[in-house]
């Protein structure tokens, strides 16, 4: 037989006859008569077909049923307040906040979020760049935009963005110091690296895919941060192995030069993440629509950017997916 649930009132009633073992005090907590604290409480032992108080003398006292219901009662009632609240919160505040790695927000975020602020003039944006995994439910933030497989307990995960990988440099370094004619000549050009591991596909990778055997990496500048490589790049200072996201803009724009064919398709991803079951508020739900539009576009481009003319597919080397 199905659980027939009772009305939100009788569970109040409930609630505040446990807490103060009077149906006086909770009837005056409730702004109702004692009669009806009463009511609400033989209602829901009918329904549920148990005793919830026995009276001794002028005083109630919960049964071992009440007793055992009654925590259950006052977390249900406390978490939708709760959750209520939250929502209120949300529809006054129009704001939402987001995390996200400092290389991806300044390369590929920053530049595009005027055009949300044209969309959404109504939902103010805090940014937050930060390499740890951040507590979406300790309020840290609302949404996020993580580099990963796209599996994270508690969290709604979307795809953003997939990557290639491949060496970038400006026109100006390429004037100074010669166009490489193949993947091996770039072993004598200064190569500008990550000297943080956790970050995949690396110089070596790339070098594999080209089907270029390397004993020793050649000198040149090391960063903590991608966007430092690539800041440098631009600079002139050596050749970067960049990531789609990071250079698409800048090669489009022809302040980098992608050189040769070969990429590496990176194993990790970027996805939008937010607490599961906070997907459906107003804020977040626009910006992650919007990243959601932004990035079909962005893809395009990637894809469009890593595939070589007709004419030079026959004599270039084949790109490699990293394994």
């Amino acid at each position: 037989m199905p659980i027939r649930y009772p009305p939100m009132a009788a569970l109040r009633a409930l609630d505040a006859a446990a807490r103060f073992l009077s149906y006086t005090r909770a009837a005056h907590e409730l702004n109702v008569t004692q009669s009806a604290i009463s009511h609400q409480i033989r209602h829901l032992e009918n329904l549920w077909e148990l005793r919830l108080f026995e009276r001794q003398g002028r005083r109630v006292v919960l049964t071992p049923e009440g007793q055992m219901l009654v925590p259950i009662v006052r977390q249900f009632l406390e978490r939708l307040e709760s959750t209520l609240s939250e929502l209120k919160a949300d529809e006054q505040r129009r704001s939402v906040r987001v995390s996200l790695l400092r290389s991806f927000a300044f390369k590929w975020l920053v530049p595009r979020l005027g055009h949300f602020n044209r969309r959404h003039p109504e939902i103010e944006v805090w940014l937050s760049t930060t390499d740890e995994l951040v507590d979406f439910t300790g309020g840290q933030a609302d949404i996020g935009i993580r580099l990963g497989h796209g599996q994270w307990p508690g969290l709604h995960s979307v795809l953003l963005l997939r990557e290639y990988v491949f060496p970038v440099c400006s026109p100006q370094f390429l004037k100074q110091h010669g166009k490489p004619e193949k993947p091996a000549d770039l072993l004598r050009y200064p190569l500008l690296r990550r000297y943080t591991q956790d970050i995949t596909p690396r110089w070596r990778d790339w070098f594999h895919a080209a089907g270029v055997k390397v004993r020793k990496m050649p000198r040149g500048n090391l960063f903590s941060d991608t966007s430092m490589a690539i800041q440098a790049a631009l600079d002139d200072q050596g050749v970067a192995l960049a990531r789609s996201a990071h250079v698409n803009d800048d090669v489009l724009s022809g302040r980098l030069v992608k050189l040769f064919t070969v990429h590496c398709t990176s194993e990790v991803a970027y996805y939008v993440v937010c607490a599961e079951g906070q997907q459906y508020k107003h804020a977040i739900k626009a910006f992650r629509d919007w990243l959601l539009e932004e990035a079909a576009v962005a893809q395009a481009e990637f894809d469009a950017l890593i595939q070589p003319p007709i004419a030079q597919q026959a004599s270039s080397p084949a790109a490699i997916p990293l394994k």
